[in-house]
């Protein structure tokens, strides 16, 4: 019996971030604190949304604080590893991580 290898249930790091952008452009309170601390205008997300730096701190900000992470799984009904996966992706290895 041959059995095909299993895949990955986990959105891409892309969807990911996609998901929060969505998410949080429908949540003006947490959208307008988003944008005060990352110091940028609605004008300027479309252009930030192609840069890797800018979802990895789009993604941090959701991370920094588990009441809206939770949120966000909720509203969107996404499990929160998909966001730690993409958060990892974006942000690349911290010091927990054992590689320097």
């Amino acid at each position: 019996m041959r059995t095909e290898p299993v895949k990955s249930c986990l959105p891409t790091p892309e969807e990911t971030a996609t998901a929060v952008l969505q998410w949080l452009a429908n949540e003006p309170e947490m959208m307008s604190r988003f944008l005060a601390l990352s110091g940028l205008q609605v004008v300027q997300l479309r252009d930030a949304i192609k840069d890797p730096g800018f979802l990895a701190g789009m993604i941090d900000f959701i991370m920094s604080h588990e009441p809206s992470l939770l949120a966000f799984c909720q509203g969107a009904e996404w499990k929160p590893e998909a966001v730690t996966a993409a958060w990892h992706h974006y942000s690349g290895p911290g010091l927990d991580s054992g590689q320097y």
